[in-house]
């Protein structure tokens, strides 16, 4: 696929770019590039490997020069030795030939849900946040990573299967208890951009596939994510929002009464969007109550979730006496208190 950050650079970062790709995938343990300022370099190192997953391997790096030379020898530092790093090689193209012979002839969207669902359903979030936990080694290999392992995953199976996607990183904001940058990706179905957070609907399913990040417009995702590091497409429609593909978006108090019966009737959770208008604290009490209402009539109990930024309501029904709860959930904290 086309590198999206490579074609955002000028024609000088290009050249650094390519050096650095060069030097990388040739595992040198040194090498020469052009010489720029230490942040511009640092944010070329960075976004070549969003671009490029399948270069796991080097995290990081430092680099000498002369006063009077326009070059400077960058010295990678690589998290393996080279055999190592072959053997890892390897074992990750092999394994991400394995993923992808299944979906070659899927829809994109069928090919998206088929890697969000391999991420909810394979990879825990690795709180100790282990190196290779950042890169695909961690998710495609041992099963674990955090939102920039899970990220890169994403891409480089969506790379495989010729679907548009790019790696978003946004801002940290202490303020508001988020101490790290975010990854999530940006991914191109029949023509238009969405967001899909593999990492934030891995951390709100229990049991339960969550989907409540999967295609998401500009104007829902930023509800609850961080304003982004570095430029991306804008993504200015939601019409294939999970939810509303699978007629799971209701905007009638009405739709929801309905399904709530038939998630009795069949002994199934009920996970829905509302998109009624802003759910405003009043609606959802109207809300809770509605599905209240809907389970006491068929002599049921329930516990239900909210994802209140999103406006994604999870019901669970139950027939023994268990005491009606609603919980409201953040996707930061599931996060950050998962694995």
């Amino acid at each position: 696929m086309e590198p999206y950050y490579y074609n955002q650079m000028n024609k000088q970062q290009q050249k650094i770019y390519q050096s650095i790709k060069f030097g990388l995938e040739s595992v040198l343990p040194s090498f020469e590039v052009q010489k720029t300022d230490n942040a511009e370099m640092s944010d070329i190192f960075y976004k070549l490997r969003l671009d490029c997953p399948d270069i796991f391997y080097a995290s990081t790096f430092q680099f000498s020069y002369f006063e009077d030379s326009s070059m400077v020898r960058m010295k990678p530092l690589y998290l393996f030795d080279k055999n190592k790093i072959k053997e890892h090689q390897a074992a990750m193209r092999a394994r991400i030939d394995k993923l992808v012979r299944v979906a070659k002839d899927m829809t994109d969207f069928e090919k998206e849900l088929y890697i969000h669902d391999f991420i909810c359903e394979n990879v825990t979030y690795d709180k100790l946040k282990k190196q290779y936990s950042h890169e695909i080694l961690g998710p495609l290999g041992q099963g674990v990573g955090v939102c920039e392992g899970i990220a890169k995953a994403v891409k480089i199976l969506c790379d495989e299967l010729d679907l548009p996607c790019i790696v978003a990183i946004s801002e940290n904001n202490p303020d508001k208890q988020i101490k790290y940058r975010h990854a999530w990706n940006v991914i191109k179905i029949d023509g238009a951009w969405y967001h899909l957070d593999a990492t934030f609907d891995n951390s709100l399913s229990k049991k339960e596939a969550r989907y409540d990040y999967f295609n998401l417009d500009d104007k829902s995702i930023f509800k609850d994510h961080e304003p982004v590091v570095y430029a991306i497409p804008e993504c200015s429609t939601g019409d294939r929002f999970y939810y509303r593909e699978r007629k799971l978006s209701f905007t009638k108090k009405e739709d929801i009464i309905n399904r709530c019966l038939q998630a009795i009737k069949k002994d199934r959770t009920l996970t829905f969007h509302w998109r009624g208008g802003y759910l405003t604290k009043s609606l959802l009490e109207e809300l809770l109550q509605s599905i209240y209402d809907s389970a006491k009539s068929k002599e049921k109990h329930c516990r239900i979730y909210v994802n209140w930024p999103q406006a994604v309501v999870r019901v669970k029904f139950f027939q023994e006496a268990v005491l009606n709860t609603v919980e409201m959930e953040d996707a930061y904290k599931e996060e950050n208190s998962a694995g």
